[in-house]
């Protein structure tokens, strides 16, 4: 067999290069279609939407990468095998318009990633502040429900205080213990013992109440935070390396084929 036949035998399939360029060249395609379909309809104004919609953008930005990947290597395995550097028409050669569109991509991968960040920064601020108005609601409503609690008791007490006769019905019902009947009965002889007594129960029970707000509000700050972090590391280190990696093709891609 001659060198020029084993050269030909071992000289990669023009099939090869076709395939990998028109897999490459879906593949993009596809990609561009999907991204065009996250951004209908748009909602510029809506920070929710921004997010949503970049968290996806950057979470499908791999593809068109994988993609331009496999449309040059298809290029360069058929100019392996043809010899030929480039086409006569520059303008026409899908490879300028790729190196663009990797520019392009690599441009709004890179403007997206300060300003998802701040989108998120704004979200956790807004939902810090939520956490802290329904914690303050609560805490309003729980005053509200001591005071309205404490009024009760104080006027069933004393209703009970001008009626002997149902605290004995009560204790014998079961209703109240005979320890609560002798200390509603010390009410009597000290009218002031019960304003402390039901001042001192309300209290209590605020101070344990108001823990656990305190309790709940803390682990609502800490779990917005750990989203917020999480959200805004994930996506804007991901896009930062997609910009770096589309930008870096693109623009090595512009400077080979200009040189050429």
């Amino acid at each position: 067999m001659t060198p020029s036949a084993q050269s030909a035998g071992n000289a990669p399939s023009p099939i090869a290069a076709l395939a990998l360029k028109l897999v490459g060249g879906i593949t993009i395609l596809a990609a561009l279609v999907d991204f065009l379909v996250l951004l209908l309809p748009p909602d510029l104004l809506n920070r929710a939407w921004q997010i949503t919609t970049a968290t996806q953008l950057v979470d499908r930005g791999i593809v068109p990468l994988v993609g331009i990947a496999l449309l040059f290597t298809g290029f360069w395995i058929e100019s392996y095998v043809s010899g030929k550097r480039g086409s006569g028409n520059l303008m026409l050669d899908a490879r300028l318009w790729t190196c663009v569109l990797a520019c392009i991509l690599g441009l709004i991968f890179a403007v997206l990633t300060p300003i998802h960040m701040n989108n998120v920064r704004l979200q956790s601020k807004d939902a810090l502040a939520q956490v802290s108005t329904e914690a303050t609601e609560a805490t309003n409503q729980l005053e509200q429900r001591l005071n309205q609690e404490v009024t009760q008791q104080r006027d069933r007490i004393g209703s009970l205080l001008n009626n002997p006769e149902q605290i004995e019905q009560l204790v014998a019902s079961g209703n109240v213990t005979a320890e609560q009947a002798a200390q509603i009965r010390q009410f009597e002889d000290s009218p002031e013992s019960l304003d402390e007594f039901l001042t001192g129960q309300a209290s209590e029970l605020r101070t344990r109440l108001e823990t656990e707000i305190g309790s709940r509000r803390e682990e609502a700050t800490k779990r917005v935070r750990a989203e917020a972090t999480k959200a805004s590391v994930r996506i804007s280190l991901s896009s930062i390396l997609l910009a770096i990696g589309y930008i870096v093709i693109g623009f090595s891609g512009l400077r080979r084929l200009f040189a050429i």
